[in-house]
C-alpha cells in the first residue's frame, strides 16, 4: 500500500448547480428547458422554406422536371416519393400559397421540442403521402408542402387536450383562429387540390399528438 507524502489537500467540491448558473430549488428536482426558442425554431424552418423556393426555382429552369417526384397513385417504384413530394411545387404560385403556414405552424411545432417536431414531421408527410398514394385519382401526381401543413396543424390543435395543459390549448385556440378555415382543405371541395393530402396530413399529426402527448400520468385535471 502506498503512502501519499506532501501537505495534505481537501476533495474538490461537486459544482453546485448556483456555480452553474442555475438556482437550485430545495426539495425538488433541476430541469433544464431545451427546447428550441421562436429564434432559432424560425430560422430552422425558414431554411427548409428556402430550400423549397431553391427547388421551385430549379424546377421552372429545367421545364418543371421535378415535378415528376411528387406522388404518383398506386405506383409502387414510387412510392418513396412520398418523402420528396413536399417540398416539391406546381409554380410559385402554389408554393407561396404554402409559405405563411408553413413557417408559422412549423416553427411554433419546432419549439414544442426537437424530438416532438420531428415525429409530428414524419408523421405527418408518412401519413399524408401514403394516403394520397392509395386513393388518389389514376394518372395524377401531388406534390406540395400542404399535407405536411396540415399535419402541424392537427398536431398542435390536439396536443393541448392530449397533455390536458392549459398553455397548449390557449395556442391550439390561436391558431384555430388564424388557421381554422384551412380544414375546409380535406374535403373534396376544390378541383385540382389534394383533399387526400390534407386528410392524412391532418391524421398523421394527430396521431402525433396522441402519441407524444396522451396523459399517460395519470394525474387529474388540467395543469
Amino acid at each position: 500500500m502506498s503512502i501519499p507524502t506532501g501537505p495534505w489537500q481537501p476533495p474538490a467540491a461537486a459544482p453546485t448547480p448556483s456555480a452553474q448558473g442555475l438556482t437550485p430549488y430545495p426539495g425538488y428536482p433541476l430541469v433544464v428547458d431545451r427546447r428550441p426558442g421562436p429564434i432559432a425554431s424560425f430560422f430552422f424552418v425558414g431554411s427548409w422554406l428556402a430550400l423549397m423556393w431553391l427547388l421551385e426555382g430549379i424546377d421552372v429552369v429545367t421545364g418543371g422536371a421535378l415535378d415528376s417526384l411528387g406522388v404518383s397513385p398506386r405506383i409502387i417504384g414510387e412510392l418513396p416519393q412520398i418523402f420528396t413530394a413536399p417540398f416539391l411545387h406546381f409554380g410559385f404560385g402554389h408554393l407561396m400559397a404554402n409559405t405563411i403556414p408553413f413557417l408559422v405552424l412549423g416553427t411554433l411545432t419546432r419549439m414544442s421540442g426537437r424530438r416532438e417536431f420531428w415525429v409530428a414531421t414524419l408523421s405527418s408527410i408518412v401519413v399524408s403521402g401514403l394516403l394520397t398514394w392509395l386513393i388518389s385519382a389514376p394518372g395524377s401526381v401531388t406534390a406540395g408542402a400542404s399535407g405536411l401543413v396540415f399535419g402541424w396543424l392537427g398536431y398542435l390543435l390536439l396536443r393541448g387536450l392530449f397533455a390536458r395543459n392549459w398553455v397548449q390549448i390557449l395556442i391550439a385556440a390561436a391558431v384555430f383562429g388564424f388557421f381554422g378555415g384551412m380544414l375546409w382543405g380535406v374535403f373534396p371541395t376544390l378541383p385540382g387540390v389534394s383533399w387526400q393530402a390534407h386528410l392524412g396530413g391532418i391524421l398523421g399529426g394527430v396521431l402525433a399528438a396522441w402519441g407524444l402527448h396522451r396523459k399517460a400520468n395519470t394525474a387529474p385535471g388540467l395543469r
